[in-house]
């Protein structure tokens, strides 16, 4: 008898962004950080929670450089690697840049995972960012006790169309570009639970690359962008609320979600991260009397390759369709 091939999942402890360390955690690691120097062409660094380093070039280009790499979400090592890439090119487009080339970075458990399967993995995340016209230039891999695959990508923007997590303004508007209930549906797939159709949705939210950023960021009405990612909806819009010393209001029952997203979390398909993430920033949240938990669970979901979140002026905002 043939063996049983491998669940990616098992060898792991968590999955996708919701193996990020909890954001009171983070705050605290980073706290006692040096920042990143004065640099005058360093224009955005650890300063701030934004999603990739921006330097500037002296023609008034830009290049923006980040990281992503995460364990196991799902056991298809092709889905595995297009979510991974997805996921890691998505922080240059919420810059407002253009991704140009990426480099693997890869570590596996050597002789628990076949090497077919690993292959599988690399091939799924060059898939990806072929699709996003970008080559994988190269990479690094090491043996780790876990399964982790992601990318270090590098893209280009005009320093004037650079947007930060920071500068949302007044009287902005939020729009948001994919629907919440990521996290959610991976703990349904663990389980053996989800929704028929509900796999294909998710492999297509969490594959969709992000490059409406790249056009938003060229709107003088487009003031900030983030990615919700790890931290939930509500631990990103926390950032765009602190860093721009506004408070943001969320109509709870506007935020788009996946199709059984609400179900699964009334059913108790909930992360550990989501309720880390609660604990790390629930002070800062005012909810309403008589909030269903679920619902709450919904906002602090760990989003992987999670949508766009746009601070734009109003006017622009409402004569703007949500993005595809």
């Amino acid at each position: 008898m043939a063996d049983e091939p491998v669940r990616l999942t098992s060898l792991a402890h968590g999955g996708g962004c919701g193996c990020k360390l909890d954001p009171s955690v983070l705050r605290t690691l980073l706290a006692g950080q040096p920042a990143a120097g004065p640099f005058e062409r360093l224009l955005v660094g650890n300063e701030s929670s934004d999603d990739a380093a921006v330097w500037a070039l002296d023609d008034g280009t830009c290049v923006i450089a980040t990281t992503d790499f995460f364990t196991p979400m799902v056991d298809d090592p092709h889905d595995f690697g297009r979510i991974a890439a997805t996921n890691a090119i998505s922080d240059v487009y919420a810059m407002g840049g253009r991704p140009i080339m990426a480099l693997a970075i890869l570590g596996m458990p050597v002789g628990k995972i076949p090497a077919e399967t690993v292959a599988r993995i690399l091939q799924g995340g060059a898939a990806q960012c072929a699709v996003a016209g970008i080559p994988v230039a190269g990479g690094h891999s090491i043996d780790a006790p876990e399964p982790i695959y992601g990318l270090a990508v590098i893209g280009t923007c005009r320093r004037e169309d650079v947007r930060r997590n920071v500068d949302a303004r007044s009287g902005d508007a939020l729009i948001l570009t994919k629907g919440i209930g990521v996290g959610i549906y991976s703990a349904a797939i663990k389980r053996g639970s989800l929704p028929e159709g509900g796999y294909a949705e998710f492999i297509a939210t969490t594959t969709l690359l992000n490059r409406v950023g790249t056009a938003l960021s060229t709107d003088p009405d487009v003031h900030a962008l983030t990615d919700v990612t790890g931290f939930g909806l509500l631990g990103h819009g926390l950032e765009l609320a602190r860093g721009a010393g506004c408070r943001i209001v969320v109509d709870a029952q506007a935020v788009p979600c996946l199709a059984h997203a609400g179900a699964l979390c009334r059913d108790g398909f909930v992360t550990g991260a989501s309720h880390r993430n609660w604990s790390a920033y629930g002070a800062e949240v005012d909810l309403p009397a008589g909030f269903p938990e679920w619902r709450r669970h919904l906002l602090t979901d760990p989003q992987t390759s999670g949508g766009l979140l746009v601070a734009s002026a109003r006017p622009a905002a409402q004569a703007t369709r949500r993005p595809p």
